[in-house]
């Protein structure tokens, strides 16, 4: 895990491999064995004079009771009150998500909060990591806590008080898949989704290929349901103003993209090892009929919400005694 120090220094740490970590918009390391950077290199690397320009601009609070480590957020990183609601509250989620019985997450005598600035780097998630896990925590708005902005009930004094993980202006997230259980040719899977992530779904994609289809790959200027960018981009935007009517046709998406993902990743695989033609024609040709699926389902849910966003409208009226 690589992260850059004003684009002058660096440092590196191996992820364990039992981990997963999470990093939002600032300093992510939290701890750094500089001994092992100097020497052996096994954990942990960095730039050749990191520890001297720590020591020269007198950097470190810690320096004096210095033992090889050294606490890398108290050196580069900060904790500022922005951090405290742009930054902190998405990592408290997603390890909340991921490692819910650990330690205490809420409350005020919760060993981690959202405002805490010793959130660990990376840690053993309870269960293996799915590709459903990261969808959920990319596309998350703090369900489940009272600071979800959609909240209709309980103490609503906080909701909305954070940024969200997954928000209005997320235009694109990929999960890549680099399977070493299938042959090399086709072992690399990118799952994409576009816009939005409370309102996308995950589609996967081949990445062995030399085109795009269309539907992905002709985004313009122009907003035009002819594009999985804008169709996500329109959904988002009439589905957050009905989020109650509407989220349920998403979720339903969600689920059966997901479905259908992990059904065409199988049977396309399955294609591939005996393939008669060039396996990159193939998976093209794959591509192609995930792409057609996909168009179809999202035209399905903008169908949906379209409507139930129009039957809401303010203009509306009911003339019972016509």
């Amino acid at each position: 895990w690589f992260e850059s120090i004003g684009g002058h220094h660096w440092m590196a740490r191996r992820v364990p491999d039992d981990c997963y970590v999470v990093c939002p918009n600032q300093q992510g390391i939290d701890v750094f064995d500089m001994n092992d950077a100097m020497g052996e290199k096994r954990e942990n690397l960095c730039s050749a004079d990191l520890l001297s320009f720590i020591r020269d601009n007198h950097l470190d609070p810690d320096m004096e009771e210095y033992d090889g480590l050294i606490g890398t957020r108290a050196i580069f990183g900060s904790r500022s009150d922005a951090d405290h609601v742009y930054n902190t509250p998405r990592a408290w989620y997603m390890h909340r998500y991921l490692v819910p019985n650990a330690c205490g997450w809420d409350g005020e005598d919760a060993r981690y909060r959202p405002d805490s600035d010793d959130l660990p780097w990376c840690m053993v998630p309870e269960k293996k990591v799915t590709l459903e896990d990261i969808k959920y925590v990319l596309s998350s708005h703090y369900q489940g806590t009272k600071y979800d902005p959609y909240a209709q009930y309980g103490d609503l004094s906080e909701s909305g008080r954070f940024r969200p993980i997954g928000i209005n202006r997320n235009n694109f997230v990929a999960v890549t898949q680099l399977r070493d259980y299938v042959g090399s040719e086709f072992m690399a899977v990118e799952w994409i989704a576009c816009g939005s992530n409370v309102f996308n779904a995950l589609a996967p994609f081949y990445a062995n290929v030399r085109r795009t289809p269309g539907y992905l790959a002709d985004t313009s200027k122009r907003v035009t349901t002819e594009n999985f960018y804008w169709e996500n981009r329109v959904i988002a935007a009439l589905a957050d103003a009905h989020f109650h009517e509407c989220h349920v046709h998403v979720e339903r998406y969600e689920n059966e993209m997901m479905s259908l993902g992990h059904e065409h990743v199988a049977k396309t695989d399955r294609g591939a090892v005996d393939c008669p033609e060039a396996v990159e024609a193939y998976l093209e040709k794959a591509n192609d009929e995930m792409a057609q699926v996909l168009k179809e389902k999202t035209d399905e849910l903008l169908d949906l919400v379209l409507y139930d966003a129009s039957v809401q409208m303010k203009n509306s009226f009911s003339r019972s005694d016509a």
